[in-house]
């Protein structure tokens, strides 16, 4: 099985969103994937321990994923588990504002 194919406990998603020194890791990420721990202790106020607790739970849960390049371990963002969350919890719940707001458009705009 690959890293696309595999499914991700959504409650280990929702409980690593939950924190935001994880939520700060995922934006650093973001901004600049293949960071190793050290880069990412520097923009954190924070231990290297705390800061590699936050990035395993990160990686259990799928939002991070680890490679090694010599020596180091780089870090890189896994963006699928947080699309399966908006798809599956996001996206079903506002399809149907989104769908009467169009309705509304287009009704107004068939009055004019």
């Amino acid at each position: 099985m690959t890293d696309d194919d595999r499914v991700f406990d959504d409650a280990l998603v929702f409980r690593a969103l939950a924190d935001p020194s994880r939520r700060f890791l995922l934006d650093l990420l973001f901004a600049r994937d293949g960071r190793t721990l050290t880069e990412l202790e520097g923009e954190l106020e924070m231990t290297r321990f705390g800061v590699a607790k936050h990035l395993r739970v990160l990686e259990e849960a799928g939002l991070v994923v680890v490679r090694r390049s010599g020596r180091e371990k780089l870090h890189f963002l896994n963006p699928v588990p947080i699309r399966q969350i908006h798809d599956r919890w996001i996206d079903k719940f506002t399809e149907h504002h989104v769908t009467a707001l169009i309705d509304l458009k287009q009704a107004l705009e068939e009055e004019s």
